[in-house]
């Protein structure tokens, strides 16, 4: 697969939804460690408000689906989870102007604006034990595929392994932003339940759009 096509975005959206609401409870029993526990019930909000927006999609545009679900997630009520989730998805939706398709090169780019996005809605940086502690690797892993030539499914296996690491990496993190951050030394231990969700997210993003996962 040398392009993504608006089906193909379609499943990387699906395939998230699904991942985050296999691992609602895991992503709540994270959130318990320092915060209120309900992060996996907010992340399932979030993804039944990309659901609707597929649902309301017409005019089969990348940027109108990305633009629409980012919105959408951002209505959600939960603290910094719906602004900081859906700023990615609106992030992304500006560079997928004028594209029907997606090869490497435009995947990281969708990436990188959510990224950004995200980054202009908090101070946090690689090491604090937040979603900045996934999200980055990811997309960096997906940049560097692209600049190797990969395909765009290979770009999202390196993502959603990059991810994953990232994640796990935040176990032996003190958290310096949210809630956690009131426990000190006490969050050690946990991963975080934000890079946690941006773990399944870009693991179902593969999946979704991996016709043999």
């Amino acid at each position: 697969m040398v392009q993504l096509a608006y089906n193909d975005v379609l499943n990387m959206l699906r395939g998230a939804a699904k991942q985050v609401k296999a691992s609602h409870q895991t992503l709540s029993k994270l959130d318990s460690v320092g915060g209120d526990g309900d992060h996996g019930t907010t992340m399932v909000r979030c993804m039944e408000a990309i659901e609707t927006a597929m649902a309301q999609a017409q005019d089969r545009k990348v940027i109108t689906l990305l633009n629409n679900a980012g919105w959408a997630i951002m209505g959600i009520d939960g603290g910094a989870t719906g602004p900081l989730f859906g700023s990615f998805f609106v992030g992304m939706s500006e560079a997928a102007e004028g594209r029907d398709s997606l090869d490497t090169s435009s995947l990281a780019n969708l990436f990188e604006k959510g990224l950004a996005a995200v980054r202009r809605r908090t101070k946090a940086q690689p090491g604090d034990k937040t979603m900045i502690d996934a999200l980055a690797p990811a997309v960096d892993a997906v940049r560097k595929s692209a600049e190797a030539g990969a395909a765009p499914l290979d770009a999202l296996a390196a993502g959603a392994k990059a991810a994953e690491t990232g994640a796990i990496a935040t176990r032996a993190m003190q958290a310096r932003f949210g809630r956690a951050k009131n426990i000190g030394q006490k969050s050690i231990g946990a991963e975080d339940p934000g890079a946690a969700s941006v773990a399944c997210i870009f693991k179902g993003f593969y999946e979704g759009a991996n016709p043999h996962a």
